[in-house]
């Protein structure tokens, strides 16, 4: 079972089916919000969606083929992380992420990305971590330049988002990018 403490307030769990609900309820809260950039809102319709979308989390995670975690703020879900697309023979990953408005503007998905990272690179051995975002998300453009990673470039039409395409901002960290930091730097 997957368990990292970021800190005193927060950190990030496996979910499990138990989690079906809570995940539901703030999924479904955050629905308007999330539809800007997300676009696997729509097919999230049920709190069994929600347990799908779990039991296949954690079918990856067995496999060896990512994490995808709850992120807990003071005991209470209110957001998802994951490292997913991971390769293990180039040894990489991709982080996802999403955050519920309430939860905003309080360095909680900074620490709960840095917490990804580290755990990527330390535990896993993994060489690059990549992060993609839409060329609008400000928001979370934001996240992979505070935490020193390099815009490559922009992937054109690389999303579907309902019915259209948008631009993904792609951004890379290597491991002894991430490791050459000193922990005032980002972390």
């Amino acid at each position: 079972m997957f368990k990292y403490r970021i800190d005193s307030q927060l950190e990030l769990k496996l979910l499990e089916p138990g989690d079906a609900g809570e995940l539901f309820r703030l999924t479904d809260d955050n629905r308007a919000y999330l539809r800007e950039w997300m676009p696997w809102i729509d097919m999230t319709q049920t709190e069994e969606d929600s347990r799908g979308f779990i039991e296949s989390a954690r079918h990856k995670w067995a496999k060896g083929e990512g994490i995808t975690a709850g992120i807990l703020a003071e005991g209470k879900l209110c957001g998802v992380i994951d490292h997913h697309s991971l390769n293990w023979m180039n040894r990489k990953a991709a982080i996802g992420y999403w955050l519920a408005a309430s939860a905003q503007g309080r360095g909680i998905m900074t620490r709960a990305c840095r917490a990804m990272i580290d755990y990527a690179f330390v535990e896993l051995k993994l060489h690059r971590v990549e992060i993609m975002a839409g060329t609008g998300n400000t928001k979370s453009r934001a996240i992979p330049e505070r935490l020193g990673f390099t815009l490559e470039g922009v992937a054109r039409g690389a999303q579907k988002l309902y019915d259209h395409y948008i631009d993904l901002a792609v951004y890379s960290l290597l491991a002894d990018e991430w490791n050459a930091q000193s922990p005032d730097d980002s972390r």
